[in-house]
């Protein structure tokens, strides 16, 4: 994944006189070919006159959402294009301390404070982790119909113009520094559901419309793995509920999933009980089965009031940039392995990308080019590489059997190993650890993975 996420692009461009028109009108789909541009320093960029720089945001998830409210305040005319404004997302819904400070989050949208949390293994042996934390810190669970609207809302406080409509497609500038030409369906009220084809001249793209991204098709980014994620909300009694007020849990095995795990994470008034898997997508209602068997007595008599499926990508894209276009969160491919978190990279990627473009355009003022986009993407994976790489490393390492994940499990139950974990978490930081304890972690780990072995071939014996 490493190799991935850290492919660098290269490219010149020409400059050329700027164009200050813009169009948004009703359109047929046309043709346009594609050209490879050249790009220079941005300082060399044109002046743009009459206006100010114009960019649009396909997606309006936490991505999306982040990336229009920053490109807004910072003096860009900017244009958020969501086709689904309630959308469900099947997403487990956890988000770390340090977004709720870092984005100004209302504690009212917060459903609950995780400060406790169960490892189940394969063979159901429960680690308490949470004993390290500090009476302020939390996990934050939210439901992202909620996020992303607030998200979006706040976009719109700001300036951003946020559009009901479905994007379809984007004809390439003709000429340096000319428009993009954006093609979408517009679902506005007074198309009254039917929907009405439009178009949009913008100078700059922020793809953030997710795994199925259709900006990254358009710069043909490329594909990457996917998990399929599946997850159904299941309202449970008072009493019951009771139990998951401020607790979450993670079940390991290879019935709930070959290669991820499977959750129940608790939201305002219900829980969300889902998996995931990579290699068995075919599987999926199976291993969700698995999961709602391993947490019956917790959940049973629950009634199901929503079911929610999506796929979650696994790495990086080999392409997230090109020209004037940038891609971020899913659509980027920012999901962490391990722990499958994407929501704090979604909207921190977007919070970048769209700070690079401010800066780069002097808050709107000159053409920016791919130069001032590539600077998002060196600050990302300077900053973020570390964790994905660890996080790449424990799942290849602790994902592969159920003994592996039994030592997985028992290694989550070393007060030094909870701290590591969550300091890592709550403030997306690889944390600094003490020598002494890292040495004795590393003999406890080596240890846990070679009675795993043991367990392994044993098993292996009783199967022949």
């Amino acid at each position: 994944m490493a190799s991935i996420a850290l492919k660098t692009f290269i490219g010149l461009r020409q400059s050329s006189p700027e164009n200050n028109s813009i169009k948004i009108s009703k359109s047929l789909p046309t043709n346009q070919t594609h050209r490879r541009l050249r790009i220079n320093a941005s300082k060399s960029s044109p002046r743009v006159t009459g206006r100010n720089l114009r960019v649009a945001v396909i997606g309006g998830g936490p991505a999306g959402g982040a990336a229009a409210e920053t490109l807004a305040k910072g003096g860009i005319e900017t244009f958020l294009i969501e086709r689904k404004m309630d959308n469900c997302k099947p997403c487990g819904g956890a988000i770390p301390l340090c977004m709720v400070g870092e984005f100004d989050l209302p504690l009212d949208i917060i459903d609950r404070k995780v400060t406790k949390m169960k490892m189940i293994s394969p063979s159901n042996v429960a680690v308490d982790i949470g004993q390290t934390l500090k009476p302020h810190e939390y996990i934050g669970m939210v439901r992202r119909e909620v996020l992303d609207a607030y998200l979006r809302d706040r976009a719109a406080e700001a300036g951003a113009s946020v559009l009901n409509g479905l994007f379809l497609r984007m004809d390439m500038p003709k000429a340096p520094n000319s428009p993009y030409v954006l093609h979408y369906t517009s679902y506005d009220s007074k198309t009254n559901g039917a929907g009405e084809k439009c178009t949009l001249e913008v100078d700059a793209v922020i793809g953030a419309d997710g795994a199925n991204s259709r900006v990254a098709k358009s710069i043909n980014a490329g594909d990457y793995e996917y998990a399929i994620a599946f997850q159904e909300r299941i309202r449970i009694s008072d009493d019951k509920m009771k139990y998951y007020e401020n607790l979450a849990e993670m079940y390991v095995g290879d019935d709930v999933s070959p290669d991820f795990y499977g959750w129940v994470f608790p939201k305002c008034d219900h829980v969300a009980v889902g998996t995931g898997t990579v290699t068995h997508k075919a599987d999926i209602k199976k291993f969700q089965l698995a999961t709602r068997l391993r947490a019956d007595s917790k959940i049973t008599g629950g009634k199901i009031i929503r079911v929610e499926a999506h796929p979650i990508p696994e790495h990086p894209r080999p392409k997230r940039l090109q020209d004037r276009v940038a891609l971020v969160g899913d659509a980027a491919g920012y999901v962490t392995k391990c722990s499958g978190e994407g929501i704090y990279f979604a909207a921190k990627s977007g919070r970048m990308c769209a700070e690079a473009i401010v800066e780069g355009s002097e808050n709107g003022k000159r053409m920016v080019d791919e130069s001032d986009l590539r600077k998002y993407l060196e600050k990302w994976d300077k900053t973020y590489w570390p964790t994905y790489k660890v996080l790449d490393i424990l799942q290849k390492v602790f994902y592969r059997s159920n003994p592996a994940r039994e030592a997985f499990v028992e290694m989550c139950a070393d007060e030094y190993v909870q701290k590591m974990t969550f300091d890592s978490y709550l403030y997306k930081k690889v944390a600094p650890g003490n020598p002494i304890e890292d040495l004795k972690l590393a003999v406890n780990t080596i240890g846990s993975l070679v009675r795993a072995n043991a367990l392994r071939r044993e098993m292996d014996k009783l199967s022949v």
